[in-house]
Parts: C-alpha cells; structure tokens; sequence
C-alpha cells in the first residue's frame, strides 16, 4: 500500500483536494449561503487580529486626544485661577480704601463739630512689651505734638502721648496697666478713676459703694487730669457691683477701642465741654378729659378751677369750702369744729365785669 502511494502521490493529492472540494460544496449548498467559505474563513480568521489592532489605534487616538484637550483644560483654568486671585485683591483693596475714605470722613467730620483744634495721625507701630499697649503715630513735634497730649476718635479716648519726636510719637493707650484718667458718670455726675487693666476691659476705681452706677451707663473725661477735656466718651459699663472693701466694682467697654485704630485725632488744644443729659425714655403720659359735674354736689372730680389736681387737691378745696360756708378758720381754735358731713356748697363763677363804653 505504502509502494502504491509512494508511486502515485500526485494523483492521491488531487483526488483528496477534488473530494474536500466537493464536499465544501455540498456544505454550502446546503446552508444555503451565497459566501464564498473561503471569505468566511479568511474573515473569521482575520476578524480578532483587526479587533486588536482597531481597539489599540482608538484607545492611543483617544488618550493623545483628551491630553490635549485637557492640557488646554489646564492652561484655561490657571489663567481664571489668576484672574479670580487678581479681582479678590482688587476688591480688597476697594474695601480698604472705601473703609479709610469712611473712617477720614468721620474724622473731619468730627473735627469740625469739635471746639477742640486736633490733627489727624495715622497708627505706623505698636510697641513690644508683653502687657504694654502702646502704639506709634505718624505725626510729632514738627507737627505740633507734646508729650501729654489727649489722643482720640470719634467714638471715645484712645490714650495719651507719652513721648514726642521730630517725625513720629509714642501713645499709651487706655488699657494699659499704667494708664489713668478722671471720669464722670452720666446720669448721676459721679466721679471716678478710668484704669487699664492690660486687656479690652478697664477699670473705674474709688467709687463708694453707696454710689447708684447702672450697667450700661456711660462714661465721659471730667477734665481733672488736665490731659482729657471734659466731655469726651470713655465707654459702657459691663459689670458694676459691689465691691469687698469700700469701693464699688465697675469695669468698663472702652468705646474708643471698639472699632480698631487706623487713624486717630490728637487734641493739640482741648476746650472743656458739657456731659450730655441722658435721654428721657419715659413717653408722654395720654389723659381723658375731665369728667362731668356731679349734679348733687355741682362739684366736677378731679377739677378745680379748670386745672387737673389730684385727691388730696379735691380733699383740700372741699375742706375749704366747707369751712368757707360754716365761717370757721383753720388755724384758729373756736367753740365749734367744721362739721364735715355736709355737702359744701358749689364754688360760684366769677362775676363777669360790665362792658366799658
């Protein structure tokens, strides 16, 4: 057999491949298809490798793709980034300056109401102690400034110039522990002395504790330092209370402080000036008028002689009357009391003059 297939190899192959062919045509002929098997074989076969290759070449396009776009993305975004830091620095800046521009006119404002003569400085430094609390002005004596000079705002005292140079000048301010002033209350004129305390909140000592001093009272310079003129406003009492020895104690929110120092006013020369009244808070009192006459006694309550009066002015007019009628005169002992059971007669009205020719 192998002999035979030795002597006729080329024969045996071309009946095998006519016999496959045959059979491969059969098989399309039976599923009906109008594809060439060699097509379907070679699409089939071909079909994972494109796959591949498509899925590697729209993946890379894409990857190349959103990293420019994104790189784009970035670039935008940092140029906002920096526009967005640029206008928050510009609209701080336009507060700052509205804030200044607000707080100058408050100061001219106020230097024009004031009797005082004062020149405006601005804070350049604040000094470097642990529990000091002084600060540094851009005006000094060239400008007219004197050690002991009253410095201010509009709001309160802010301290006292301690130390005066060419171009600048050296403020304690009223908190610190060193600092006193002579301070009057509001609303009963009590004297006091204003003292630091290091922090926010100061001290007004030697005040007896007999003394009536209400929480938010106000405070104001009387003027008997001699730095302060009288006048000013110191602040609102927060805490008044009695105290373990024979002073009350009294602390004290400094108005001056409240807002922040920027600017300030130093009073070159001061004028002494009235406490403010307190304000009336009491409102007007709304009356009925007055009601009818009795027609008994003719007599109308409340009203005597066209003038609104109290009971014991009713009591006091009828005692009269009576008296009047029964001739008796108080002061004066006589024979028989006023019998005051009776119902005194009605007060006559007055007699009308005749009319002059």
């Amino acid at each position: 057999m192998e002999t035979f297939l030795n002597r006729y190899r080329n024969l045996t192959v071309l009946l095998v491949a006519l016999l496959a062919q045959l059979v491969l045509l059969a098989y399309q002929v039976r599923s009906h298809g109008d594809v060439r098997l060699i097509r379907v074989w070679a699409v089939t076969g071909v079909m994972p490798l494109a796959r591949v290759l498509e899925g590697v070449r729209s993946n890379t396009f894409g990857f190349f793709r959103e990293y420019f776009v994104l790189l784009d993305v970035r670039t935008e975004n940092e140029r906002l980034k920096k526009e967005l830091g640029t206008l928050k620095m510009e609209n701080q800046f336009l507060k700052t300056e509205l804030a200044t521009a607000d707080r100058a006119q408050a100061l001219a404002a106020f230097q024009s109401r004031s009797p005082s003569r004062t020149l405006a400085a601005r804070i350049i430094g604040t000094g470097t102690g642990a529990n000091s609390k002084v600060v540094f002005l851009d005006r000094g004596s060239n400008f007219g400034v004197g050690k002991g000079m009253a410095v201010v705002t509009p709001d309160g005292i802010v301290g006292k110039v301690i130390a005066s140079y060419p171009t600048a000048s050296q403020v304690i301010l009223i908190t610190d522990p060193s600092f006193a002033a002579g301070v009057i209350s509001q609303k009963n004129r009590i004297h006091g002395t204003l003292k630091g305390q290091g922090h926010s909140i100061c001290m007004i000592d030697y005040i007896q504790n007999e003394e009536n001093v209400a929480v938010s009272e106000w405070f104001y310079t009387s003027g008997d330092d001699r730095v302060f003129p009288k006048g000013l406003p110191v602040g609102q009492v927060k805490i008044s209370r009695q105290g373990k020895m024979f002073f009350k104690e009294v602390l004290l929110v400094p108005s001056g402080l409240q807002q922040g120092l920027e600017e300030v006013l130093i009073v070159l020369e001061g004028v002494h000036q009235d406490i403010p009244e307190v304000p009336q808070t009491q409102q007007p009192l709304h009356l009925l008028p007055a009601p009818p006459r009795d027609p008994a006694s003719g007599e109308a309550h409340g009203v005597l002689s066209g003038n609104l009066s109290t009971d014991a002015d009713q009591m006091l007019d009828r005692y009269k009357r009576i008296g009047e009628t029964q001739g008796h005169t108080y002061g004066v002992a006589g024979p028989k009391p006023p019998n005051f059971n009776v119902t005194p007669e009605p007060p006559k009205p007055p007699r009308a003059e005749p009319a002059k020719p």
